[in-house]
């Protein structure tokens, strides 16, 4: 994605942007209770940037270029991408990129942590590839009990959020809540009687 339609906002106004909370929809992803996984192979500026980092989990193709140009625009990121990036490449390297409009490769992506890592294939199958990848990464996610994976996120997402014995304290919450779940029984059943757990998703 190279970003959100430029042609769509030249033309809009400040009461209208401000009273219909223009892009604040955006947001959902980050939300969503399972687990969100982003393949990116080529372009993924501004919006498409933004839509990235939204996801718990960014795989990345070589190609992969990222960045923030709305600067060139008279504009700021405005889904997200200024607290995302800060929070996720530390604020020199996210100032330089928002207010320079600079773009940044898959490498750099996968060093300072935005990527959980660059998906190194044969020449020719690039986009495919990636996007393979992240199905099937998807698809080990959903084999696991799904209270725990849900539990794993919203876990992992509060320690961006609370201080870290507010964090602790949650994730012991979310942790032995846990037990009650069939999953539970069957995943650490599975494990006594070295076998494969059979989860019921329940």
């Amino acid at each position: 994605a190279a970003g959100a339609d430029i042609k769509e906002m030249k033309d809009k106004e400040f009461d209208d942007v401000y009273k219909n909370d223009f892009l604040a929809n955006w947001h959902r992803i980050a939300t969503f209770r399972k687990p969100t996984i982003a393949a990116v192979s080529g372009y993924a500026l501004g919006g498409g940037c933004e839509l990235a980092l939204m996801c718990d989990i960014l795989l990345a193709a070589p190609s992969a270029v990222f960045g923030q140009p709305e600067i060139n625009l008279g504009v700021i990121p405005g889904a997200g991408d200024t607290q995302r990036l800060a929070r996720a490449i530390e604020k020199a390297r996210a100032m330089e990129i928002v207010l320079m409009g600079a773009t940044f490769g898959a490498a750099d992506a996968a060093r300072w942590g935005v990527a959980a890592r660059v998906m190194e294939e044969e020449e020719g199958a690039e986009p495919c590839a990636v996007v393979r990848a992240a199905v099937e990464l998807a698809r080990e996610i959903a084999g696991k009990g799904r209270a725990a994976a849900q539990a794993g996120k919203e876990s992992v997402n509060a320690a961006f959020e609370l201080p870290l014995a507010d964090g602790l304290r949650l994730e012991r919450c979310l942790f032995h809540g846990l037990f009650a779940t069939p999953d539970q029984k069957e995943g650490m059943a599975a494990f006594v009687e070295k076998r494969k757990p059979k989860f019921a998703h329940l």
